[in-house]
């Protein structure tokens, strides 16, 4: 089969254009791809984004896929410094903790910490959100969590409506290259969600009892 792979910075450079064509085998995987452009990649540690996601190298690649090699970020004095990729989301649908833990992947990060909030005891639990103002105050959760633990990446996402027993309310995401950053900011990103976000909660036809907003908080 053949694909399109995008090119970046050095790699650009050393092609001499912006993309260029691999042919692989059927079932090929991102593995495989990287192999075809070792002479290409000499000296530079590569990582492959897959529609626009980086990508495990046995990740399996199609035809139809947005392929592009990422070298290395630039660092030391007067380098860039790389933005955390922030997600943040409030839906009625439901919610999927591989998709989110998807969304952290950087490799930078030698630490990856989900949570998932799920329905218990009862049938299902009602939410209704101030959905205009959730969204907002849920993007600045998520920006300053990030922030304060030093995040390769933070990601959050809110159900409302009827989310039936056993299925999730709330997850998050976070990711760092230790192990500590990754844990304190999965923690804060759910205890700032818990005690900020206006949503909600039915159980059993009466309103759960919560706590006041905190300004600022």
């Amino acid at each position: 089969m053949l694909v399109r792979v995008r090119l970046f910075a050095q790699l650009r450079e050393r092609a001499g254009r912006s993309e260029l064509e691999l042919e692989l085998p059927e079932g090929a995987r991102v593995a495989d791809a990287l192999a075809a452009v070792g002479d290409l990649a000499e000296g530079l540690p590569l990582v492959m984004a897959v529609n626009r996601e980086y990508a495990d190298d046995d990740a399996v690649l199609h035809p139809s896929d947005e392929l592009a090699l990422v070298p290395p970020v630039s660092g030391g004095a007067g380098g860039a410094t790389v933005e955390p990729a922030l997600h943040w989301r409030v839906t009625d649908e439901p919610l999927s903790l591989d998709a989110l833990a998807a969304r952290v992947r950087d490799p930078r990060a030698g630490a990856v910490v989900t949570f998932s909030g799920t329905t218990r005891d009862v049938a299902h639990l009602d939410y209704e959100a101030y959905a205009e103002m959730a969204v907002v105050e849920l993007e600045r959760i998520v920006r300053a969590v990030a922030a304060e633990h030093d995040l390769c990446a933070a990601a959050a996402e809110h159900r409302v409506g009827r989310v039936p027993l056993g299925e999730a309310s709330v997850i998050v995401a976070a990711s760092a290259p230790h192990r500590p950053e990754a844990f304190l900011g999965a923690r804060a990103l759910i205890d700032r969600i818990k005690a900020q976000l206006p949503i909600w909660k039915r159980e059993e036809g009466e309103w759960v009892e919560g706590v006041r907003p905190a300004p600022g908080g």
